[in-house]
């Protein structure tokens, strides 16, 4: 069987957020419906005491006794956190990376080492600057020295499309298998809060000063967060006796480039994905089980996402929710997380709740689903990623049978 008509499966998953350092205690806080928005403990804003957000409740020091690496000491706060989630997903994959396959990493990111740079930029120009982290400051650089950590030489590189960053590193990855460059792949993407990023958003005036409500007709906006969120993909070959969550079995981005930061306010780029994406996995709408949605809890994102979803499932409209009613935003790494929420839904037949719906978008005429569903006959999710600039990805995972 060639590459192209080979299976790409998920035999690792690791997550590192406000709601679990692990995939374990993230389990249990989707299911207890726990979630991880609060008032900001580490990062240094005079918006500490106004703006909630969904912070990792760790200081930098912490979080490299945690990673336990001799290396740990040189990491950002983004990398440090990539690390931890992207260390879990290779150790659940059991893989041995001396075997003989080749392995790549693909990860993504969006503030780079901002959490360092930005506090030490403006003394650069004094006499003996701070300048550990300067060359930190990029978006690759971090995905270099987590690849290096863990061992991972074959191949290495960065996404970052905004907030679509993660689903599309999931994509190059598949691409990558089916192209016959590579046997598996580390993908996902990590991001950590960041004056920059909270200072920014503000400015677009999106940023809710409550816990955000996703889908709702009163949403004011949306909660920054930080994590970091990877599976371990790889070819049906490759993943010979292994444990498989999954596969993923549709993907598609598009660009609609309507404006810098806002939707098309039909969801044109937003239908095609999830329509193309559908078309590469073989399924009907109707087979759709549950869909991720982006669901940022902005004015713009949630109107226009639902109607994409409107026009394409048309009468039949799966259970839906976002899941950043948990984690906030994490940005880059958003479509990392949730496609290990994705995976889990489907490994424990559960819908997590859209936390904090009460009212439907007067717009629409769907609602998300508000309680854990158990036992919900889940075969086929539908993940949606959507970034500035009218990037849209969806990656659609499905059951093995």
């Amino acid at each position: 069987m060639s590459n192209n008509q080979q299976k790409i499966v998920i035999t690792g998953i690791g997550t590192f957020s406000s709601i679990g350092k692990n995939v374990e205690e993230t389990l249990k806080n989707l299911i207890a419906g726990n979630a991880g928005i609060g008032k900001m403990e580490h990062l240094d804003s005079v918006y500490k005491d106004e703006i909630p957000v969904a912070e990792i409740k760790m200081t930098n020091e912490e979080l490299r006794a945690v990673c336990g690496h001799s290396e740990a000491h040189t990491l950002t706060r983004a990398a440090l956190i990539g690390l931890i989630g992207a260390k879990e997903a290779l150790e659940d994959s059991g893989i041995d990376l001396d075997d003989g396959l080749r392995t790549g990493f693909v990860s993504s990111n969006s503030v780079g080492g901002m959490d360092q740079t930005e506090m030490v930029y403006l003394n650069y120009f004094k006499e003996n600057p701070d300048v550990t982290f300067l060359d930190s400051n990029d978006c690759g650089a971090g995905t270099e020295k987590i690849a290096d950590c863990l061992g991972i030489k074959d191949y290495v590189t960065t996404i970052s499309t905004a907030c679509s960053s993660a689903a599309n590193a999931i994509m190059l990855g598949a691409r990558l298998i089916r192209n016959g460059v590579l046997d598996r792949v580390l993908v996902g993407g990590a991001d950590c809060l960041t004056k920059f990023t909270l200072n920014g958003f503000n400015t677009l005036m999106i940023l809710d000063r409550e816990p955000c409500r996703p889908m709702d007709d009163t949403r004011k906006g949306l909660n920054l967060g930080e994590g970091a969120g990877y599976l371990v993909i790889e070819s049906e070959n490759a993943a010979s006796g292994k444990h498989i969550y999954c596969e993923l079995t549709g993907y598609c981005n598009t660009n609609d480039a309507f404006h810098q930061t806002a939707s098309s306010p039909e969801g044109d780029g937003a239908y095609n994905a999830m329509k193309n994406a559908l078309a590469m996995s073989g399924l009907k709408p109707a087979q759709i089980d549950y869909i991720n949605v982006h669901g940022t809890g902005t004015a713009n994102n949630d109107l226009s996402e639902g109607r994409a979803i409107t026009r394409l499932f048309e009468g039949n409209i799966p259970r839906l929710s976002s899941t950043k009613s948990y984690t906030g935003h994490t940005l880059a790494a958003a479509g990392g997380l949730e496609a290990v929420f994705s995976v889990l839904a489907i490994q424990e037949n559960v819908i997590f709740p859209n936390l904090r719906f009460k009212n439907r978008i007067s717009e629409l005429t769907i609602e998300p689903v508000t309680q854990l569903v158990e036992e919900a006959g889940i075969n086929h999710v539908l993940s949606n990623s959507f970034g500035f600039g009218g990037n849209n990805s969806t990656v659609i995972f499905s059951k093995v049978n």
